[in-house]
């Protein structure tokens, strides 16, 4: 906004950059686990600084770094070395197959349909409201986040790194050589053989990956 926005506005946009990037690493970095809580427990009536970092490894975090919110390397490169345990062929898991120390309950029709401090799920199967909804977030791999994965990479490391954000980003290639031939699905399995679900052909998954390979290419 600061480049598009006049003068006289343009410096206050880059203050509220520098606090949102100043407030994630306040709140959000772990430094034990290296790398970015995917949210904030935090009772009603508390300020963030009285919350509970959630230690969920999601692939989320990966934005911070490909939005600049982030850019230190002691931050980068930890983040990203976490974020390979989430990594499928072409895809990245939502949710890492690790216990978890706050348990978020999921409950259908009063039922608990989910283990709260294991709640991953790596297969997208069964009925929809009981399996597959809690699976989508909870294991499933998503192929339109993975390309920010290897833009991440390259951002982090740079030149030298590019060739590496190119390898990672090309596993994705065979997907587009099977099911709806010429197209990415939406998701896929988190565990093996990570079978492709949802949507066959997903637009935000073939785009994201022709823009971070051009952007790795050019």
């Amino acid at each position: 906004m600061s480049k598009f926005e006049s003068a006289d506005t343009a410096d206050n946009w880059q203050r509220l950059a520098h606090q949102v990037s100043a407030s994630i690493l306040k709140y959000f970095w772990q430094p034990d686990l290296g790398y970015l809580s995917d949210c904030l427990h935090c009772a009603p009536g508390r300020s963030a600084g009285g919350a509970a970092a959630d230690d969920a490894l999601r692939p989320n975090q990966l934005l911070a770094i490909t939005l600049g919110a982030i850019q230190e390397p002691q931050n980068c490169e930890p983040l990203l070395a976490a974020c390979q345990e989430l990594l499928v062929p072409g895809a990245i898991r939502s949710l890492a197959d690790r216990p978890v120390r706050h348990g978020i309950e999921i409950h259908h029709h009063g039922k608990l349909i989910n283990d709260p401090y294991h709640p991953y799920q790596g297969r997208y199967e069964g009925d929809e409201d009981t399996r597959r909804k809690p699976a989508y977030h909870n294991g499933t791999a998503w192929t339109w986040l993975f390309p920010s994965f290897a833009e991440a990479w390259a951002m982090t490391y740079g030149k030298d790194g590019t060739q590496t954000a190119l390898s990672w980003l090309t596993s994705g290639a065979p997907l587009i050589e099977h099911g709806c031939l010429g197209h990415i699905p939406e998701i896929l399995d988190g565990d093996y053989p990570h079978t492709a679900r949802g949507c066959g052909a997903q637009a935000w998954g073939a785009s994201e990956l022709l823009r971070v390979w051009l952007k790795l290419v050019n």
